[in-house]
């Protein structure tokens, strides 16, 4: 009942509005006709209101038209600035075949410890020289890092950490400073190896860190296949300075899979190493047919040997290794 009422209401008051508005409507249409000056001085005021809200619709449009303008150059700016980061993502290496790597590169100590004999230091020993650890005794003093050490055990390899997952920079920069005049701690050399795309998350490395950081760093990479290996120019190689690195699996280094370095012989054809887990092991001489069979059986990007040299025309170091 009270909502019948009250269209009522409503209905009423537009008819009376309509009919005043009607009416008026043809009162200044006679007032037009009778008296013109009176019907401008009734107007003027009505066309004033007029223009103002005509001013007012435009300045709206023009700022409309602003707002719509800056929107579209906002959006070109960010389509571009999404156009770049596609094209730098792109332009980081794809490891060739390696969607996954066989097996992960991490921390997995040997499940039974097995003693190693410390050889003397007079055939090989760890040094300190200008700040930095070195393994001597090889074709080259290998300045050594260990992934476990306080200085860096903690630093993120992608969302992973170096003392776990950290061996493949730890090799790589205990390559590129023993074979140029640069030092590039695994910290730094991590950092490098995800912008990169060599991080592999939860599983250490990508194979193909070795020949890229190589590359980076202007040094040669040669893959050996173990089917092919020739023993002799191992033994040659490691002797004249040469560096291999080496993919093992699980035995005498570790439970998982694991890089080390080949950095050197003995005078009985042992190999000497650079353990990036271990200066024990670092310190010990290895029969070579042990770190054979214990090699990866992947053969992605080169693994599981690669030989690292200095250029034979170009001996001087990249500088920044980018």
């Amino acid at each position: 009942m009270g909502d019948s009422n009250r269209n009522k209401r409503i209905l009423i008051l537009s008819i009376v509005l309509l009919a005043v508005a009607c009416i008026a409507g043809v009162e200044l249409l006679a007032c037009r006709v009778a008296d013109p000056a009176l019907y401008e001085k009734i107007m003027a005021p009505v066309r004033a209101c007029a223009d103002q809200a005509v001013q007012m619709g435009q300045a709206a449009l023009e700022k409309t038209a602003q707002a719509g303008q800056a929107l579209s150059t906002c959006i070109s700016e960010t389509g571009a600035a999404i156009q770049a980061k596609w094209e730098e993502l792109s332009a980081r290496p794809e490891p060739s075949l390696e969607e996954e790597p066989p097996e992960a590169t991490t921390l997995l100590e040997p499940e039974t410890a097995i003693p190693v004999e410390i050889l003397d230091p007079s055939l090989s020993d760890l040094i300190f020289r200008d700040g930095v650890e070195y393994l001597t005794g090889g074709g080259v003093d290998v300045a050594y890092f260990n992934q476990t050490d306080s200085a860096w055990e903690d630093t993120k390899y992608g969302s992973d950490h170096l003392r776990t997952h950290g061996c493949g920079p730890t090799v790589m920069s205990m390559v590129v400073s023993s074979l140029t005049e640069e030092i590039v701690d695994p910290a730094e050399m991590a950092q490098m190896c995800v912008k990169k795309g060599y991080w592999a998350k939860k599983h250490g490395s990508y194979h193909a860190i070795v020949p890229g950081i190589a590359e980076a760093y202007g040094l040669e990479c040669t893959p050996l296949p173990p089917e092919t290996l020739d023993r002799d120019s191992l033994y040659t190689d490691l002797v004249t300075g040469n560096l291999i690195v080496a993919l093992v699996i699980k035995g005498h280094f570790t439970n998982g899979g694991h890089f080390i370095l080949l950095r050197g012989t003995t005078l009985g054809g042992e190999i000497l190493v650079a353990d990036p887990a271990s200066r024990e092991r670092s310190l010990s001489a290895w029969e070579l047919d042990l770190i054979l069979d214990e090699l990866s059986h992947t053969r992605t990007s080169g693994s599981p040997l690669w030989k690292i040299s200095r250029p034979v025309e170009n001996p001087e170091p990249s500088g920044n290794g980018t």
